[in-house]
């Protein structure tokens, strides 16, 4: 049963801290609001607003600078910006007095939630989008068709001359771990919260592994061990050893938006091999100050001789068994071959950033090579001029900052300046032809 379309300049598919920092300097622009405005809305499968909330471990911290919010870096007067989410909240002053750049990401929910609930008559929340389709005007694919679906099944279908893609990542799955998907002993760090607490109810004992080396791995690895103070918790790595971030101030200046330029003006061979040779200061890695508390925790176990938490480095899974008794791991490391009997397994294993091209396999004959502008706008066929815009997923063109939270005032300013100039176009374009 489909419920009446409706027509838009622009819909944004996915409503995390992307789109809502497009929503926010749509709101500030004047020019989303001459010429009668700009009719946009946004798209949002969950029930409510979110942010990771699998991760939202209670002493968790940002690794960025709250001035890197969703407004301070394109417009520090903004009333969308985390001073003054503080200062609305009653705490500015008592958060002065913490002395830190680094906010709980707790307290980085909340503030995405405040400026989020900004925007209810916006954001059509529950409702997943299934399809975009083409819409051809005399030839020409100038709009597309947004199919969503609600809870019931029920279907609306919406039309949009713009669509601003931003649905952030899908769960990364390896292959050795792909066929107990359904299995509730399996789970991946975006469902920790919710998840471990059945994956572990009723056992005794608790013998429980993480699977990986990176910042999401190592708060787990923390947190199940304060959780569960009488579980044998194991966390299990390819690397040798837990590595620092590097977020010294000459290298974090590639996270500045300036950055971008830098890197999208590169011939494609020399980009790649400058996000690879940056691509530990984000992947990987861990604050040195978890590392430390985790060394810590592990050379106390040696003076008291009592060691229920290790950390198995240099490991290779090579196979998985779901058992009755438990989930086997098959590993391969320094030692040979061994096998680790586990209660229930986290994967801290990260996400893909490809989600999108399922979610457009509608235009898949209109889309071309997939290149991306430096306005992030995905650059299609000559007969194809509906606007399609990727936040989250162009790494590749654009470096190691667009999947993360440091781009996201100025980046959205670009996508909004190109929205609204392709607007000033058609309008001229539409004067032109009445003349």
């Amino acid at each position: 049963m489909s419920i009446e379309t409706l027509e838009y300049d622009v819909i944004g598919l996915g409503f995390g801290p992307a789109n809502l920092a497009i929503a926010v300097a749509l709101d500030e622009d004047r020019r989303a609001r001459e010429h009668g405005g700009l009719r946009y809305c946004f798209l949002e499968k969950k029930p409510a607003f979110e942010w990771h909330g699998g991760m939202l471990l209670e002493d968790s911290r940002m690794q960025i600078s709250f001035l890197k919010d969703l407004a301070t870096l394109r417009n520090p007067a903004s009333r969308f910006t985390f001073v003054n989410y503080l200062h609305q909240k009653g705490r500015l002053e008592s958060f002065i007095n913490v002395g830190t750049f680094t906010p709980s990401r707790l307290e980085y929910n909340d503030y995405l939630g405040w400026a989020a609930s900004h925007f209810a008559d916006r954001v059509h929340y529950g409702e997943e989008v299934i399809a975009v389709e083409p819409v051809l005007d005399a030839g020409e694919v100038s709009r597309v068709k947004v199919i969503s679906r609600f809870a019931d099944g029920r279907t609306r279908a919406r039309v949009t001359r713009n669509l601003v893609v931003s649905i952030g990542g899908e769960a990364l799955v390896p292959e050795a771990f792909r066929a107990l998907r359904g299995d509730a002993r399996v789970i991946h760090s975006s469902g920790y919260l919710a998840r471990i607490g059945k994956a572990v109810e009723g056992k005794q004992t608790q013998r429980l592994a993480v699977i990986g080396s990176g910042q999401s791995a190592a708060e787990i690895f923390s947190d199940l061990c304060g959780r569960y103070p009488h579980a044998e918790v194991s966390l299990v790595m390819r690397s040798q050893a837990l590595r620092p971030a590097d977020d010294s101030p000459f290298v974090n200046e590639i996270f500045d938006p300036s950055y971008t330029d830098v890197v999208y003006e590169q011939h494609p061979e020399a980009r790649q091999a400058l996000i690879a040779a940056n691509a530990q200061t984000n992947y990987s890695v861990v604050n040195l100050d978890l590392i430390e508390s985790i060394y810590q925790r592990l050379y106390l176990q040696k003076v008291s001789g009592h060691a229920p938490h290790q950390l198995l480095t240099q490991r290779r899974v090579e196979q998985v068994t779901a058992q009755a008794d438990g989930i086997r791991l098959s590993l391969s490391g320094p030692h040979g071959h061994e096998e680790q009997l586990f209660d229930a397994v986290v994967l801290a294993t990260g996400y893909r950033r490809d989600g999108y091209k399922r979610l457009l396999e509608g235009l898949q004959g209109y889309m071309g090579q997939g290149s991306v502008a430096r306005d992030y706008r995905l650059q299609c066929q000559a007969d194809f001029s509906a606007g399609i815009f990727l936040q989250g997923c162009c790494e590749a063109s654009h470096g190691l900052s667009d999947t993360l939270l440091s781009v996201l005032a100025v980046r959205s300013q670009e996508v909004v300046d190109s929205l609204l100039d392709g607007r000033r176009r058609r309008n001229q374009d539409l004067a032109s032809a009445c003349a």
